[in-house]
């Protein structure tokens, strides 16, 4: 840190995805406290659950926060594409008398992270060794699908990349993936990569091969799936999660191919750090290099899964010393 943490007053940092909200207080990437955590689908919108933080006791006044959501950010108004929130982000900075608030997109902040986070809080995917002062690439699944990347500066910074690289358009690499499509597409049209790479995909994954295998449909969460798989309980579950894994590698490596990341892919979100010891033999590596000619390109990079438990919050930190 350029910045000693004793000489920077205490601020918010946030981090808002689909499912969860979480708020805390920090001095530095070091030095971040009093962690809170919530449901999103509880709230409407920041004001409520930032005004919640705040009053509890023994919080002290606090002027700035910096806080990631799962959105894009390209104005005043926020609204949320995976929840139910709307609200003007200078209406809750004046309601809550803040002096700053400051909201960026939830893979930025989490890409911003990534140069702070601890090594044994990333798990190495096969055997790539990182090229020093290269770009590095970013993508997750849970409630949607982030995606994001860090370029190096000439000063040895970064620049957070701000997209929506989740709703490029997929596609499939083989008869099943190529019959998914089309399942998708009569329901919702254009099909995009989050279609597949989030919880939502996981479960209408599942239902097509259900219906494909004639069975009756059950209501199963994205947990559910993914724990029937992992005890090896349900063929069709299992089946599903090799096909996300299958997909995500192919998402992953044509990331890597554009951003040229042989500083490291590194995947986050709310599913892929739960899969414990089956992602690495799942198919996401063998698809991660099925590039043709890039093959060999691909398998010098190195695949970090992130099991920070609150990379988010590190990663607005971070962007305050930035």
């Amino acid at each position: 840190m350029s910045i000693g943490t004793l000489e920077l007053p205490v601020r918010v940092v946030g981090d808002i995805g689909g499912t969860h909200v979480r708020f805390a207080l920090c001095r530095g990437v070091n030095d971040i406290q009093r962690i809170w955590v919530r449901r999103t689908r509880d709230y409407q919108g920041l004001e409520a659950p930032l005004r919640e933080f705040l009053s509890q006791e023994g919080i002290p006044a606090v002027k700035v926060a910096v806080i990631g959501i799962a959105n894009p950010v390209s104005g005043d108004h926020i609204t949320m594409t995976n929840a139910q929130w709307s609200f003007s982000t200078e209406a809750v900075r004046k309601a809550l008398n803040l002096e700053r608030l400051v909201l960026l997109n939830d893979f930025s902040i989490l890409a911003l992270s990534l140069p702070h986070l601890p090594a044994d809080e990333l798990e190495l995917i096969g055997s790539g060794k990182p090229v020093r002062n290269a770009p590095i690439g970013l993508l997750g699944p849970g409630t949607g699908l982030g995606v994001s990347g860090l370029i190096p500066t000439s000063d040895g910074k970064w620049i957070a990349l701000a997209g929506e690289g989740g709703h490029t358009s997929f596609s499939p690499c083989d008869e099943t993936e190529t019959w998914l499509w089309e399942e998708a597409r009569a329901v919702y049209g254009h099909v995009s990569n989050e279609r597949f790479l989030s919880g939502a995909g996981l479960q209408f994954i599942h239902r097509c091969l259900t219906r494909q295998a004639g069975l009756q449909e059950e209501s199963l969460s994205p947990p559910d799936i993914t724990k029937r798989a992992l005890e090896q309980s349900c063929p069709l579950s299992t089946r599903a999660l090799d096909i996300f894994c299958s997909i995500l590698g192919t998402a992953a490596a044509n990331l890597a191919l554009t951003l040229g990341a042989r500083g490291g892919i590194f995947l986050g979100g709310g599913i892929v750090p739960k899969l414990g010891e089956y992602f690495a033999r799942s198919p996401f590596h063998t698809r991660f290099h099925d590039k043709g000619r890039f093959g060999d390109y691909l398998a010098a990079i190195p695949v970090h899964v992130i099991r920070s438990p609150y990379p988010g919050l590190v990663g607005a930190a971070a962007h305050l010393i930035h």
